[in-house]
């Protein structure tokens, strides 16, 4: 055989591009395959909660800066669908392959640790931006919250959400070794954190110890900026906040890529 003739059929360079986008778009399909669930239960699940939390107290809540309850609610309705969602594609992804044990398939090709982790990074952000983008179509409709104040800063607001909570949801479905574990996390930490971010109310209201605290709550700060490139009103400052979202998402990008560079919980 003339080895002179023998070529690669893919020319890899320093980084696997064709690898990564294929494992993007293998995450991208896997979500889509079941949108009823991924994407419309969402919607669905935030409509309802606007529905019923104005209904019930209708009348009896204040009106913030010009707006009323309703629209208050739907920025943060959506927001927090955003970060439910692209926490649980990346935590489900990952430990679904753990625990099918299908996870070599991933590991196994010439793909680098940089190119596993923007791979499913990018899938749980599609996912995140494709909730938030349809429930607020959605919920603008039924709040009638009209045009974005700013689209740049919700836009700035809603990738910075939905790329901190992929990266979450990534180094959880590393840690977790059973759905179990994925599901204490959701419950203890994932939806405490959200109920707790002003989405249902303006932390103003709060007391003023509790108030101090609430700030630090990085949930608050996506909410809150993304109402503010909604509607503009916020309780925060809003380039602090960008700010602060900026550097989480640089530190869990940096610790996701060492994790899997050691292979914690995925090579042993």
């Amino acid at each position: 055989m003339n080895m002179e003739h023998l070529t690669r059929p893919v020319q890899i360079g320093i980084i696997n591009w064709r690898g990564m986008y294929t494992l993007y778009c293998k995450e991208v399909h896997r979500f889509m395959k079941v949108a009823t669930q991924t994407l419309a239960a969402p919607v669905v699940t935030s409509a309802l909660f606007m529905l019923v939390f104005t209904l019930a107290l209708e009348g009896r809540a204040n009106t913030f800066d010009g707006s009323n309850y309703m629209q208050f609610l739907a920025p943060g309705l959506a927001m927090m669908a955003v970060l439910q969602n692209a926490f649980a594609n990346t935590s489900s992804s990952i430990i679904i392959g753990k625990v099918q044990g299908n996870i070599v398939d991933i590991l196994m090709p010439p793909l680098g640790s940089f190119e596993l982790l923007v791979a499913f990074l990018l899938g749980g952000i599609t996912r995140g931006v494709l909730v938030g983008i349809i429930s607020m179509m959605l919920l603008s409709l039924i709040g009638n919250t009209g045009f974005a104040h700013n689209i740049f800063i919700a836009a700035a607001f809603l990738l910075l959400g939905s790329c901190a909570m992929s990266l979450v949801g990534i180094l959880a479905g590393i840690w977790a070794a059973k759905f179990e574990s994925l599901a204490a996390i959701t419950n203890f930490v994932i939806q405490p954190l959200s109920f707790l971010s002003g989405t249902f109310y303006s932390i103003k209201t709060l007391p003023d110890m509790v108030e101090r605290f609430a700030v630090f709550n990085p949930f608050f700060l996506v909410i809150d900026g993304f109402r503010y490139g909604i509607l503009g009103i916020n309780d925060g400052p809003i380039l602090v906040g960008l700010l602060a979202l900026f550097c989480v998402n640089v530190a869990l990008f940096v610790t996701s890529y060492y994790v899997f560079e050691s292979g914690y919980k995925l090579k042993s």
